[in-house]
């Protein structure tokens, strides 16, 4: 496996992602940011930030797949909320729930968090951009 992921001594543990990602592979794979859209490009789950999320997520391990590998190549992930506030971490943790129980995996690695005004249209709640590893 191309990456490691670890919650270094020294440092806070978080259940939902690990502080830092040691990749070993050589082949690297950047995945735009991904929004609630399905294949045709009707957006999913309007107004609801778990579906968009959950859906995000799908569409990432969708791209994984074309690149030849899946969510546990993943170095870092960069979630994108519109105008997020802490109450909305429930939804946001359900969507992923749900993406990984789709999946299989346990999405863990590490991850940035940013609070937006908006994204490319006002029906998008989240996007969430990828970086994998593979070997």
């Amino acid at each position: 496996m191309a990456i490691t992921l670890v919650n270094p001594g020294g440092l806070p543990e978080s259940d939902v992602y690990r502080q830092v990602s040691i990749a070993s592979g050589s082949k690297l794979v950047f995945i735009a940011g991904q929004v609630a859209w399905d294949a045709e490009g009707a957006v999913i789950g309007e107004g609801d930030l778990a579906a968009q999320v959950e859906q995000c997520y799908l569409n990432i391990g969708t791209a994984l797949a074309a690149a030849g590998g899946s969510f546990d190549d993943v170095a870092k992930l960069t979630v994108y909320v519109v105008d997020w506030t802490p109450d909305k971490m429930p939804l946001l943790l359900e969507g992923i729930s749900r993406a990984a129980a789709k999946l299989g995996v346990t999405p863990v690695p590490p991850a940035t968090l940013l609070g937006v005004a908006a994204l490319d249209i006002p029906d998008h709640l989240v996007e969430i951009e990828a970086t994998a590893v593979l070997d």
